[in-house]
């Protein structure tokens, strides 16, 4: 039977996490702004779908979003033996980068069984400064494929932290935005999907514009 929550450790190890180090930065570093937190849905499976620029990005979605988000992370990191059993605890599961993995939907779509708040990035990889200019169809393939809402978020401002291919961190402020739930395609065409992703292209982008 489907769960409507994430297990109680995660939930703690989440709020740990977040309490005592994620939130603090991002409020006290990066004069966090986050706007529109109370469009989140607290119970129950969702696809979070974000833009992507930094690796920062996937603690401050989750942190924003007061709910665990379990996101795909690089299968390298799940070679490193202590590391590898943090991340699953707090909701990672591995992706093999440059090829479709079927392995990391069937995830996905396990982790909505139990619950979970699964992150997506929209456009799959990160981008110079946070616009999406390519999304792709996974995340509303994987909230078509459960019926759960997919919600829009736009983080705005770690493409200034860490660039893509920087090695030099820089306090610079971010601002989240968070978008209301949106339903899930009724049908898996790919009519139906394209039109789901614009939509939520859309929205992430219009917030991102609206910038600091």
């Amino acid at each position: 039977m489907p769960r409507d929550r994430e297990p109680a450790i995660s939930l703690w190890l989440y709020h740990l996490f977040k309490w005592s180090v994620v939130s603090p930065s991002l409020h006290v570093l990066f004069q966090g702004r986050i706007h529109g937190a109370e469009q989140v849905p607290h119970r129950g499976g969702m696809v979070v779908v974000s833009n992507h620029a930094s690796d920062f990005d996937p603690p401050l979605v989750a942190s924003a979003v007061g709910r665990p988000v379990a996101f795909m992370a690089k299968e390298e990191l799940f070679r490193i033996p202590v590391l590898r059993e943090a991340i699953r605890l707090y909701g990672a599961y591995p992706v093999k980068r440059g090829a479709g993995d079927r392995q990391a939907l069937k995830s996905a779509l396990q982790f909505l069984d139990r619950g979970w708040a699964t992150g997506i990035f929209l456009q799959g990889t990160r981008t110079a400064d946070g616009r999406i200019t390519d999304p792709k169809l996974g995340a509303a393939l994987i909230a078509a494929k459960r019926q759960v809402p997919l919600l829009p978020v736009c983080i705005w401002g770690t493409h200034g932290i860490l660039p893509k291919g920087g090695k030099q961190l820089r306090l610079h402020p971010v601002t989240i935005r968070i978008g209301a739930p949106i339903p899930p395609p009724a049908e898996g065409d790919r009519h139906s999907l394209e039109s789901t992703t614009q939509e939520c292209a859309a929205i992430i982008n219009a917030f991102h514009e609206l910038g600091r």
